[in-house]
């Protein structure tokens, strides 16, 4: 409820008073900092439910596309959407290539184009 009324502290203040975080809790993080274009720090929330143990789901990953995205990391995101796939068996959806060709449209057509019209 903070980070979508722009509060990012006090919701990351709450996220670590938690005793037990689950992928809920995390994935709720990671898309208030994604939102209020925190999209390193996003990243680094990501990365650190990696080292807690706790597997994302596809949630999890729209909030950290959605965080390059916004923040211009294509490299990361393309990165994010092969792990997605490749080691967490997860099959994107429509909003995981919409956050994809966000993040190429903004780096250049061209790339985007070719996402949407491959098969």
């Amino acid at each position: 409820m903070y980070s979508k009324c722009g509060c990012v502290d006090k919701a990351y203040r709450v996220f670590c008073d938690m005793h037990e975080r689950s992928v809920v809790t995390w994935s709720a993080m990671i898309s208030g900092l994604a939102r209020n274009g925190y999209g390193r720090e996003a990243i680094d929330t990501f990365n650190e439910m990696i080292k807690e143990g706790i597997v994302p789901d596809g949630q999890v990953f729209t909030g950290v596309l959605s965080a390059c995205s916004h923040s211009g990391l294509v490299n990361e995101g393309m990165k994010f959407l092969d792990a997605m796939r490749v080691d967490y068996g997860l099959s994107p959806n429509i909003c995981h290539y919409g956050c994809v060709v966000d993040l190429l449209g903004r780096a250049g057509f061209d790339r985007a184009y070719h996402l949407v019209t491959r098969k």
